[in-house]
């Protein structure tokens, strides 16, 4: 009896210790009542376990509050719910605290300097014993407040933040560095991502931990190695000084697997973005999937979806850490969506792809000096959701000026998805904003990706930056802005609507001469401090922006004591591909909602995303649109999403891709939702902004629930 029961008795300890495991590592990935980390949890992938709202009920939903933040502009911000109590973040960056349940504020972060410049998609929840705290980026600094009263810990860093550049050296003292994506916990780490200046005065975009506890820095790892290091030899010898080229930066957001302690971090390019001639070689660690150590930074395997980028081409999202079943066995993987259309998908641990990765051929650059790489990776499973190429085949049937798009075309430069800038103008298809985007992919545990896809074209060309004789020819203010200003805001001031920089036109209709002054000395969210300038040349730079009339002229050269390292060419603008009207110039689809099963690397379905409603009124079929924030995937088979300038809130059967329900939101939200429950009751909340692609502004954060039983 006795060499009976000890073997059960082993058996059943076996058993529940398995269970344990997995009720645990459940809990881990995937959401439930609570939303408790950016996009649903550690694995990112945007789902939920809840099952009230079905397909069945869908349709009586019904808005349960909202929320005004008071602060119109556009929000990213995907928000956290934990016990009830919903965080989220504001417009200009202003963090709050709310019942989950009622939209009842709790508490609320008030900053002076209300940044109108950036945007946060969300902050983070971290609890020890009855420790509780909100971390939050805001300008240079991660700040850490006590979750229920908004308290600054006066123990983390200094009073209660810790300055992002920490970890970067000394040339970051001046330079732009900020973030927008909450960081990525691991035990009493905090992992941040930095997003940094895109030209040639960005700072280094080295990843870095900080602990929760004290906010001291703990490990760096360089993504511009230094000598000696992997990785060191794909640079120029002196690039790691960071004195012309920079970045190579995690702005998008990091995944962890916490049971392998692993860290699974996308980088971005090199800068400056469109122009390398200045960094021939590979650039590792720009363009990567970094596999790293949680607790050390310690490489462990890494893969670079883009060689020496010339395009802008860095993973804009966060990956997915999925289960598949691959060749008849399961496999932890990880997968990463690209702007170009791609999928790639990797064994977690050993960084092996499931499926083959072919290096083929890619045109050469035909500016004077560059060296684009000569070949470059294609996952042969998934086929790409984003369109490849653009011939005159795909000119929009619906322009009105087609033979205008079509004389383009052929004077541009088009031969796929890494075709270099060039002088007489490239178009760029998938565009700058993808294929995917930062609102990134949904998976449920049967290792399907759900993913919004935008399809628009760009029209950029690159030549020559401003010559020592033309600056001469400038008014101190105009040589100023012409050699500090113009990676951002562009040549004619008009911004930077890709990377978010503002329009700079009319600014005396907008903002006070003191303001312009004080934030060109100081910085402000994107924007660096110019603390070198003098007093004179930020009043120069002052009133050339005023566009008022000045006589002050330099000798060639003065100005360029101040200015950022100079790059022999400069891109044309950011400039979309569009018809006469200011529609994309290919056929549709311009949007779509796409269903790829990662098991077998085929797609299940492929939908239309999106709408022009004054099309659709002229008879034209659903086009699909452009689209940022990304999905929500519950247990009882419903995926939510908003994303779309005609300002919809939209639910489909996860199984087939059909329309289940939509609803008009007060204002377009570009931001992923988020579904929790409080007191038995499954919500669905959105933080509806506008403002991006034109669209009117907003405030607010709008819940959605079933009605009460009668």
């Amino acid at each position: 009896m006795k060499r009976i029961f000890i073997p059960l008795l082993l058996v059943l300890f076996v058993a529940i210790g398995l269970l344990a495991r997995f009720v645990t590592a459940n809990k881990s990935v995937a959401s439930g009542k609570d939303w408790a980390e950016y996009l649903g949890g550690p694995h990112r992938n945007h789902y939920s376990t809840l099952k009230q709202i079905t397909p069945e009920n869908v349709d009586q939903l019904r808005v349960a509050w909202e929320y005004h933040t008071g602060d119109t502009g556009q929000i990213q911000c995907n928000p956290i719910i934990v016990d009830g109590v919903m965080y989220g973040m504001t417009a200009t960056i202003q963090p709050f605290a709310i019942d989950a349940a009622t939209g009842k504020e709790y508490w609320r972060k008030s900053y002076k300097d209300k940044d109108q410049s950036s945007t946060s998609r969300g902050l983070v929840y971290w609890k020890k014993g009855t420790d509780q705290r909100i971390l939050y980026t805001n300008h240079e600094w991660l700040y850490a407040v006590e979750a229920k009263k908004g308290k600054p810990v006066i123990a983390f860093g200094e009073n209660g933040r810790a300055n992002l550049k920490a970890g970067l050296g000394e040339t970051a003292v001046d330079k732009m560095v900020i973030s927008n994506t909450p960081g990525t916990v691991y035990e009493d780490l905090i992992i941040m991502p930095l997003r940094v200046s895109e030209g040639a005065d960005a700072a280094l975009g080295h990843i870095q931990a900080f602990n929760i506890k004290t906010g001291k820095l703990a490990w760096v790892f360089h993504t511009i190695p230094q000598p000696g290091e992997f990785g060191y030899d794909t640079w120029p010898k002196e690039t790691y000084k960071n004195t012309e080229v920079g970045a190579a930066n995690n702005w998008a957001g990091m995944a962890v697997d916490r049971e392998r302690g692993i860290i699974y971090v996308p980088t971005g390019s090199a800068a400056h973005d469109f122009y390398g001639a200045n960094r021939k070689g590979s650039n590792l660690f720009a363009n990567c999937l970094l596999a790293l150590d949680t607790k050390t930074g310690k490489r462990i395997w890494h893969f670079q979806f883009v060689h020496h980028d010339l395009l802008d081409r860095d993973p804009p999202a966060p990956p997915n850490l999925i289960t598949v079943t691959h060749q008849g066995k399961k496999i932890d993987a990880v997968a990463q969506v690209t702007k170009q259309g791609y999928v790639f998908v990797f064994n977690r641990e050993t960084g092996e792809p499931l499926f083959p990765i072919a290096e083929k051929p890619v045109p050469a650059s035909d500016i004077p000096g560059e060296q684009a790489w000569a070949t470059q990776p294609f996952p042969t499973k998934p086929a790409p959701y984003a369109r490849q190429t653009f011939t005159e085949a795909d000119i929009s049937p619906y322009a009105i000026n087609q033979q205008v798009l079509i004389d383009l075309l052929k004077e541009s430069r088009s031969e796929g998805p890494f075709t270099p800038l060039s002088k007489q103008g490239t178009v760029v298809y998938p565009g700058l904003d993808g294929g995917a985007e930062w609102g990134g992919a949904a998976a449920d545990p049967e290792g399907v990706l759900y993913l919004n896809s935008s399809e628009m074209a760009w029209h950029i060309s690159l030549g020559p930056a401003a010559s020592e004789d033309q600056l001469a020819s400038l008014s101190s203010g105009q040589q100023l802005y012409t050699l500090n200003c113009t990676p951002c805001h562009g040549p004619e001031r008009k911004g930077n609507p890709h990377s978010g920089f503002p329009s700079l036109v009319a600014i005396a209709n907008r903002r006070e001469r003191g303001h312009v002054g004080s934030v060109i000395t100081h910085g402000q969210g994107m924007m660096p401090a110019f603390s070198k300038f003098s007093k004179e040349e930020v009043q120069d730079l002052v009133a050339f922006l005023f566009e008022e009339e000045t006589d002050s002229i330099k000798e060639p050269g003065l100005a360029k004591t101040e200015a950022v390292p100079k790059i022999p060419y400069e891109i044309s603008g950011y400039t979309k591909f569009l018809d006469s009207l200011g529609y994309p110039a290919v056929r549709p689809p311009w949007g779509t909602l796409n269903a790829i099963d990662l098991n077998t690397g085929e797609y299940l379905w492929k939908v239309a995303f999106g709408e022009y409603p004054e099309l659709i009124a002229k008879g034209i079929p659903q086009t699909g649109s452009e689209s940022y924030g990304g999905p929500v995937i519950t247990a009882s088979g419903l995926l939510f999403i908003a994303g779309t300038k005609d300002g919809k809130f939209r639910v489909y059967d996860k199984s087939n891709g059909a329309l289940l329900w939509e609803t008009k939101l007060p204002t377009p939200a570009f931001a992923t939702p988020s579904t929790y429950e409080v007191n038995g009751k499954q919500y669905v909340v959105v933080a509806c902004g506008g403002t991006k692609l034109d669209a009117p502004g907003g405030d607010s954060y709008v819940a959605f629930a079933l009605p009460d039983a009668k």
